[in-house]
């Protein structure tokens, strides 16, 4: 089974593989799903799944505060078992209602690790009232421990590839531009709009957690320009512009040169990473570069990014302007909506208010001292 698991196909195929073989041995387990822990925020969102029939719900995050029976367990460790869901059927917990809607009537829910800290949930539900009885958790712990292992493995090329990009940042010039709050902040309006999105384009949560984890990775190629360019206050000349243009393929370079090294070049989600690095720059009308692509060509990814990137990029403070409002920058981005930006992404990102608030909040800082935001092309070069 654990060369089963592997390969290049996505980490939702594994999982399956993997309820497969359970269900074989314990077929009332009719769903395993995983979701994922942001300590930062606190939120817990949905990841991975195996369902028999239709997913009781899908691009779902909910922070855990508010969720006490899972904050519980994520204090003692402990799993716990509920035998009737139906119990549940007046909790306002919403997720609790989709699943008894679905038909599910018990439960057994693990909390899982990654170097000592709270990485996700584990949930194992059944059609079944009080199938969790102690000869199946006997059976159950070792798959239990393989799902584990299957999502911090998944996320383990990510870890990877972003501790090298900020041993390169630290020798570099790039962190005094691209400080760590934006990056954190970008990266979580890039998951509110994918998340938003994904669905209406086919992809799951698998796609959204690894774009939110790829996103500030976005301007990696930046490290390889000169400073005289990247530190510049003043509008760029031709040769300037050109240069700087060209972080994009270096940034491409780079991705593959660290891939290769690490020997992640056919993890299923290197191509997210590629080509959030590849195309955000690219505008809907077709006039962004390196390859003038239009619309729906440019990768959803990509897309999502550039919206999430320029909006953190108004409403911070440069040394040179001070941070926009919300309202002026959703108003300004609107009006750019269909040519520089893809309006689906813009508009999901503005129905979120309240979360991208929250995420200022949490990620603010007193100024920040990133790159030139050149006025002339409205958003980072």
């Amino acid at each position: 089974m654990l060369d089963a698991i592997g390969g290049t196909e996505s980490f939702r195929a594994r999982l399956e593989v993997v309820h497969g073989e359970l269900r074989a041995d314990l077929p009332g387990i009719r769903r395993v799903a995983v979701a994922i822990y942001d300590p930062q925020t606190d939120l817990l969102q949905t990841f991975l799944h195996s369902t028999d029939g239709p997913a009781p719900f899908t691009l779902y995050s909910v922070r855990l505060a508010d969720v006490p029976s899972l904050a519980e367990l994520a204090a003692t460790g402990e799993a716990r078992v509920l035998d009737d869901l139906e119990a549940l059927r007046a909790s306002p917990a919403r997720h609790s209602r989709l699943l008894i809607e679905r038909g599910y009537r018990s439960s057994y829910t693990l909390p899982f690790h990654d170097r000592g800290a709270l990485a996700g949930f584990l949930f194992f539900d059944s059609d079944r009232p009080g199938y969790f009885e102690p000869a199946v958790l006997r059976h159950l712990a070792v798959y239990a421990q393989l799902v584990a292992l299957l999502v911090v493995h998944a996320l383990e090329p990510v870890r990877l590839l972003r501790s090298a990009v900020d041993v390169a940042r630290e020798m570099s010039r790039l962190r005094d531009q691209e400080t760590g709050a934006h990056l954190d902040r970008m990266a979580r309006f890039a998951r509110l709009i994918a998340r938003e999105v994904a669905g209406r384009e086919g992809r799951d949560d698998e796609f959204v957690e690894f774009v939110h984890r790829f996103a500030p990775l976005h301007d990696v190629g930046k490290i390889g320009i000169p400073d005289r360019v990247l530190l510049k206050a003043g509008p760029l000349d031709a040769e300037e512009l050109a240069t700087m243009r060209g972080h994009v393929e270096r940034g491409v370079r780079l991705v593959d040169s660290l891939a290769a090294a690490f020997g992640l070049a056919h993890s299923p989600h290197l191509e997210i990473l590629r080509n959030i690095v590849a195309c955000h720059h690219e505008r809907v009308d077709g006039s962004g570069y390196p390859r003038g692509l239009a619309g729906s060509a440019i990768p959803l990814e990509a897309r999502v990014v550039a919206v999430a990137d320029a909006f953190d990029a108004l409403t911070s403070t440069r040394p040179y302007k001070r941070a926009w409002s919300n309202d002026e920058a959703f108003a300004h981005l609107e009006e750019l909506a269909g040519r520089r930006y893809d309006a689906e992404c813009l508009r999901a990102l503005a129905v979120h208010r309240a979360e991208v608030e929250a995420i200022q909040h949490r990620f603010r800082e007193g100024a920040d001292e990133l790159a030139p935001f050149h006025e002339a092309y409205a958003e980072p070069v």
